[in-house]
C-alpha cells in the first residue's frame, strides 16, 4: 500500500473524454481518522451519467470540480477500521470514485455479504442500474400485460433489467441493440420476444415488424435515430420513461438536419403520449420495495444478468470510452483490484 492511485478531472472535456481530461496519478496514501474507515476498491461501476458530471453545465447534480477524483459508485474491502460497527474484511457498497483507496466516514455505506449475492451485483442488476430499470417502469413505464415494450440498448445494465421485468409482468418485450451478437444474447439469454440491430440498414423497417401492434412503452436510454424510429410507431396513450441520451452526451453543437421536434411534438399531441424524464434517487423511497422484489428473481434465475469486467484502474478511461460509444457488452465494471469473495 504504497500509494493511492486515482484518476482525476484534469479539464472538462469537448466531445469525448480522454486521458487529457481524465488524468491517472499517484497520489498519497490515505489515512483513516477516529470514526473513519479505510477503504480498498474492488470493482468501479462505470454509468453514462458520469459523462454529465465532466461538465459544467447546469444538471439534476453537481459536477466533479476540476482537480478532483472522478465519482462513482464502487464496492469496497474494508483495510483499517477505526470505527466500532466495522472490521477489516468487511465488504461495503461506497461512493468512493476512481481511486484503488479512500479513508471515509461509514455513514453512507452499505455492508455487503457474499452469500446474499455476488458483491458486483451490488452496482449492477441489485444496485443503481437495476433500481432504475425497476422505478422507472413502475413509476412512468407502467406497464400492462399484453402491451408491446421497446427497449434501446437492451443488452445494457439497465435495459437488460427493464425488458426482463416487462416480459415477467406478461408485455412484448423489443429490445434494441448494436450488433447480432448482442441481439442474440438479448433474445436466447435474456429471453426478449424480438431484438432489433440498429447499425441495419433496414432498421426502421425491422423494427416496425418486430412491433405489429404498435408500441405502448418505449424505454429511451440513447436518443438519436432509435427515437425516430420508435416515433412513428406509438399507440394512443403510450408512456416514455428517458432515462439517457446517451447518443448525445458527447455532442459539442447542434446536430445536423431537420428540425425534428415539430414531428416528436406533433406525436405527443396526436397519441397523447407520456414522456416522462426521471433520476432514480427521486424515488429513493422505493428501494427496499425493489430490493425484495427482484432479488428474488435474480436468485431464482428469473432475471438474468451480463457483466463486461475490465482489469486496472489503468484501463478505466478507454472503457469509459467504449461505454459511450457501445462497445461495453452488460453492465460495465472495472475490477481495480483482487475480489476476496470469489474463488
Amino acid at each position: 500500500m504504497a500509494g493511492n492511485q486515482r484518476i482525476i478531472l484534469a479539464q472538462r472535456p469537448e466531445g469525448m473524454p480522454d486521458e487529457n481530461d481524465l488524468r491517472l496519478e499517484e497520489g498519497p496514501m490515505p489515512e483513516a481518522q477516529d470514526g473513519q474507515v479505510l477503504l480498498r476498491t474492488i470493482y468501479l461501476s462505470l454509468d453514462p451519467y458520469m459523462r454529465s458530471r465532466m461538465s459544467a453545465a447546469k444538471s439534476y447534480a453537481q459536477s466533479v470540480e476540476v482537480g478532483s477524483v472522478m465519482e462513482g459508485g464502487t464496492v469496497c474491502e474494508v483495510v483499517e477500521s477505526r470505527h466500532p460497527d466495522w472490521q477489516a474484511g468487511d465488504i461495503a457498497l461506497a461512493h468512493t470514485g476512481w481511486q484503488t483507496y479512500a479513508a471515509v466516514d461509514p455513514k453512507g455505506l452499505k455492508p455487503l455479504s457474499p452469500d446474499d449475492a455476488p458483491i458486483s451485483t451490488a452496482v449492477g442488476v441489485l444496485g443503481m442500474p437495476g433500481f432504475t430499470a425497476y422505478v422507472g417502469m413502475v413509476e412512468h413505464g407502467r406497464p400492462q400485460a399484453g402491451e408491446t415494450v421497446v427497449v434501446s440498448a437492451a443488452s445494457g445494465a439497465v435495459g437488460q433489467v427493464v425488458g426482463q421485468l416487462a416480459r415477467h409482468w406478461g408485455c412484448r418485450a423489443v429490445g434494441v441493440a448494436g450488433g447480432a451478437e448482442k441481439c442474440r444474447f438479448v433474445t436466447e439469454e435474456l429471453g426478449f420476444d424480438a431484438c432489433v440491430d440498429h447499425r441495419s440498414p433496414t432498421f426502421e423497417d425491422d423494427l416496425a415488424a418486430a412491433c405489429p401492434s404498435g408500441v405502448d412503452v418505449y424505454w429511451e436510454n440513447v436518443g438519436g435515430k432509435v427515437q425516430q424510429a420508435v416515433l412513428p410507431l406509438f399507440n394512443e396513450f403510450a408512456r416514455v420513461p428517458v432515462c439517457g441520451i446517451i447518443a448525445h452526451y458527447n455532442d459539442t453543437e447542434t446536430p445536423e438536419g431537420p428540425n425534428l421536434l415539430p414531428a416528436f411534438m406533433r406525436q405527443v399531441l396526436t397519441k397523447r403520449l407520456t414522456v416522462r424524464g426521471f433520476i432514480q434517487f427521486d424515488h429513493a423511497d422505493r428501494r427496499r420495495e425493489f430490493f425484495k422484489t427482484v432479488a428474488p428473481l435474480v436468485k431464482d434465475g428469473t432475471i438474468r444478468h451480463r457483466e463486461d469486467i475490465v482489469e486496472g484502474l489503468e484501463n478505466a478511461v478507454s472503457a469509459f470510452q467504449g461505454l459511450l460509444t457501445g462497445k461495453n457488452f452488460g453492465k460495465l465494471l472495472v475490477q481495480v483490484s483482487e475480489d476476496p469473495t470469489r474463488k
